[in-house]
């Protein structure tokens, strides 16, 4: 199961949603900060979800407007989420990967071009962290366990700041103590 495919579960876990409140949730929660979950890929994940038997979709009518379908776990859907969600709980994976890639291979630019870049990479990642940090604040008070979501996201990120500044200290050095 994919991160995205957990996240659609655990939120449908929290409650029944139709599509659309996914996606307002999503967004509240700056969910996109850390998952890929484009607006489209919802409907298709919940689609998927019901095809392999995880959700089950059911018109409901609203009080303002056409019915919706509103989407709830199945017992095989609460039991892989669980799984998933215990997996995931249970061992670190990297959720940097690309800039990992990217510093595997550093040698393959120019000192001045991976400046360059590790200073716009800093530049959009004080950018996430202010979108985070706001949508932290807008999203008071939240359960404990959005809380700490938010909590270690901003932890996280403000580290991987950290850690580009002293990269890029030590690449200033290296490009000022070379004739290369």
């Amino acid at each position: 199961m994919t991160d995205a495919e957990l996240a659609i579960l655990n939120l449908i876990a929290e409650q029944p949603r139709h599509g659309y409140e996914i996606e307002q949730v999503i967004e509240e929660r700056g969910m996109r900060e850390w998952t890929e979950i484009g607006f489209s890929s919802i409907y298709y994940m919940l689609r998927k979800l019901r095809r392999e038997k995880l959700i089950e979709g059911r018109l409901e009518e609203t009080s303002s407007g056409p019915a919706r379908k509103v989407f709830h776990l199945t017992e095989a859907g609460e039991e892989a989420r669980h799984a998933a969600l215990i997996e995931v709980l249970s061992a670190p994976r990297s959720s940097r990967a690309s800039l990992m890639v990217g510093l595997s291979s550093l040698a393959g630019v120019a000192p001045d071009e991976a400046l360059a870049a590790l200073r716009s990479y800093r530049h959009a990642m004080n950018a996430q962290l202010a979108r985070v940090r706001a949508a932290w604040e807008a999203q008071q008070p939240v359960p404990y366990f959005v809380d700490a979501l938010f909590d270690y996201n901003v932890t996280m990120m403000q580290a991987e700041l950290e850690w580009i500044d002293k990269f890029v200290g030590q690449l200033l050095g290296r490009s000022e103590g070379s004739d290369q």
